[in-house]
């Protein structure tokens, strides 16, 4: 007779999950490195136009080339800084995961990059999906260094 398939070993696929989300958030932290360098980039294209002698003969009115590249300067370095931090912590949300350790700061990552539309979003869904089981909060638990404090609050982890 047919039988169904045996179902996979919930730690085997609970480890392979781990493995795959540690190397996403490295991957989505490599793509803020290169959002820095495109931020880069358009300054400097941005900067070279108004600055240029003929844009400037044109423009009449308005904002000054010196203000609006003071704006867009400020506008890009606070893009920057916030890409910068997003990139770090998914770099270390990615280190955590490898490592079992720091289970809530994982999942606080993942919120932070559900803001990041399309790829981040869809990382920080599945990174809660995979982080909120029972089984990845006992894998947690039984890693060195691993284990967070009990909350009697929560109920107990099975």
């Amino acid at each position: 007779m047919n039988q169904p398939p045996p179902l996979p070993n919930q730690r085997e696929t609970d480890t392979n999950h781990l493995n795959l989300l540690a190397i996403f958030h490295f991957v989505l932290s490599g793509l803020g490195l290169l959002g820095l360098g495109a931020l880069w980039l358009q300054y400097t294209l941005m900067d070279r136009v108004m600055f240029n002698p003929v844009m400037r003969a044109s423009m009449k009115g308005g904002l000054s080339p010196e203000e609006y590249s003071g704006m867009l300067k400020g506008f890009l370095i606070v893009i920057g800084v916030l890409c910068l931090i997003a990139m770090i912590l998914n770099l270390i949300s990615g280190l955590n995961i490898r490592a079992r350790r720091n289970r809530v700061f994982s999942l606080v990552v993942a919120g932070v990059n559900c803001l990041q539309f399309p790829f981040g979003t869809v990382l920080g869904i599945f990174t809660i999906i995979v982080l909120g089981r029972n089984s990845v909060r006992e894998l947690y638990n039984q890693a060195p260094g691993g284990g967070e404090p009990a909350d009697p609050r929560w109920g107990p982890v099975s």
